[in-house]
């Protein structure tokens, strides 16, 4: 049988891990459960990282460059405000349809560990923030937003009601069918731009 290249083996021990932490947590996770889970050699996962949390920083690295992209693009897009943040709630809500392990794994791990691993994160977290706080401003100089709410607040608003959501529907507190999904982007918009209003 053909070994898997280097690459691959690099991919199914990130994605074994995305199920242990998902799983076990963290912090209650050792190397040679990566190792098992993945179906490997305890010293490959060596190989290729110097520790679980090299592991953990590339699994957060990789999944909230795709959201600063997204920002970005949808910054970029036709639509106005609400068109702009609906592109943004709609991909970090479908980046959790499909793959729930890893953004229970950011969320829980990175996050909301704002106080031990989400500290050496916080310059990208903030990225993320700026990015929806240009979104408001942009729509304040049109005069699509009113202009008396911060920008930064606006977007912090706007994060916090993504993360409770997300987190409902990591713990199953809420619902997390297909329709609820969509009707979690769109209500989310609704309340934060209808809050934003001009008077």
């Amino acid at each position: 049988m053909a070994q898997a290249p280097p690459a691959d083996k690099r991919r199914l021990i990130l994605d074994a891990a995305v199920r242990v932490f998902a799983r076990q947590g963290f912090h209650s996770t050792r190397v040679s459960d990566i190792a098992d889970e993945a179906g490997v050699a305890y010293g490959l996962v060596y190989h290729y990282f110097k520790s679980k949390d090299q592991v953990l920083n590339e699994l957060f690295t990789e999944r909230w460059s795709l959201l600063l992209a997204a920002i970005e693009e949808a910054d970029r897009a036709d639509g106005g405000p609400r068109g702009k943040l609906g592109k943004v709630a709609g991909f970090i809500f479908d980046s959790y349809r499909h793959d729930p392990d890893l953004m229970k794994v950011i969320i829980v791990e990175v996050t909301r560990a704002a106080n031990s691993f989400g500290q050496t994160h916080l310059e990208q977290i903030r990225r993320a923030y700026e990015g929806i706080a240009r979104i408001v401003a942009e729509g304040q100089e049109s005069g699509a937003l009113r202009g008396d709410v911060e920008p930064m607040f606006a977007s912090m608003a706007f994060y916090g009601a993504v993360e409770q959501l997300l987190s409902g529907w990591i713990f199953g507190t809420i619902p997390a069918s297909e329709t609820d999904f969509d009707a979690a982007r769109d209500l989310l918009v609704t309340t934060i731009c209808d809050g934003l209003e001009p008077r």
